[in-house]
């Protein structure tokens, strides 16, 4: 028998004509829905364990940026930015007729978050920003930069789960083949030709190399547009993209906001960690 599926999938027209795609849990009306935006090289199966956690009590949302998983490639790499990622998000809303909603982002999906609430933040009930602040470390950046937009791929799913092992061995030390395997058909998928290879546009890289694009302008006004809200800040203990210092100063800024660290993991914590399900559960109990 087959995984069974309880979300349907959906999809919508950003203002360049590209078709986008999410996946949508349902979920009580009566609350705020969540909408989950994924890191630089990720997709939708990053939030699949969130979204079966906490579908049923509340409608979420994954969406796929363009470039990712089942979202339509960008003709022009150079729109691969976050401020285009902020348009094609606020045209899902306006969609989907989302006037109010709990926002999760990782990585990328977090500064996008980040710019909502700056340009937006009336439709935040609730922000869970994981593994990224309004300052990112430079060596973190220069990290990253080594392996996106880097075409590779592999014969079986046990080769892709060992490359993904050495690339990540400094995030997830305890790490198992199980979970190797388990990160491995997150972040690839199967092509025509039987050959597994990563989940989106090597093209995302183009902008991504220009220093400066990762974030935008001064990016620490979109934290105070944080305040007044529930707000759940996940940092990995090991982490070169948020520093405990940004992460410290952004809790001192936003009064009530919370701030997990998850010990002995990197960029980024997958959400699935005991003492981070409890934290975004409490965040929802007051969404």
């Amino acid at each position: 028998m087959g995984e069974r599926r309880n979300y349907s999938d959906g999809y919508w027209w950003s203002k360049d004509g590209l078709r986008l795609h999410y996946r949508d849990y349902p979920g009580a009306d009566d609350k705020p829905p969540v909408l989950c935006f994924p890191g630089l090289t990720r997709n939708a199966r990053d939030y699949a364990p969130l979204a079966e956690r906490i579908a049923g009590e509340r409608r979420v949302i994954l969406v796929e940026f363009r470039g990712r998983g089942e979202s339509a490639y960008a003709k022009d790499p150079m729109s691969y930015v976050p401020l285009t990622y902020l348009q094609d998000v606020e045209a899902l809303l306006d969609e989907l007729g989302i006037t109010r909603f709990v926002a999760v982002g990782t990585s990328l999906g977090g500064i996008v978050t980040m710019l909502l609430a700056a340009t937006d933040g009336g439709k935040l009930a609730g922000v869970v920003l994981n593994d990224v602040g309004p300052e990112l470390e430079p060596g973190g950046l220069a990290r990253i930069r080594t392996y996106v937009g880097k075409a590779v791929w592999h014969p079986t799913w046990m080769h892709a789960a060992r490359a993904v092992a050495e690339s990540n061995a400094d995030v997830y030390p305890d790490y198992g083949i199980e979970d190797w395997l388990r990160m491995a058909k997150r972040l690839y998928r199967v092509n025509s030709s039987g050959r597994i290879v990563l989940d989106y546009d090597m093209k995302i890289a183009e902008p991504f190399r220009v220093p400066g694009n990762e974030a935008g302008p001064d990016m620490w006004p979109t934290i105070d547009a944080l305040k007044g809200k529930p707000v759940l800040i996940v940092r990995g203990e090991r982490s070169d993209i948020l520093s405990a210092e940004t992460a410290a100063k952004m809790v001192a800024r936003v009064p009530g906001a919370k701030l997990v660290t998850v010990a002995g993991v990197g960029h980024a914590p997958t959400l699935d960690e005991p003492e981070v399900v409890t934290a975004i559960g409490r965040l929802l109990a007051k969404a």
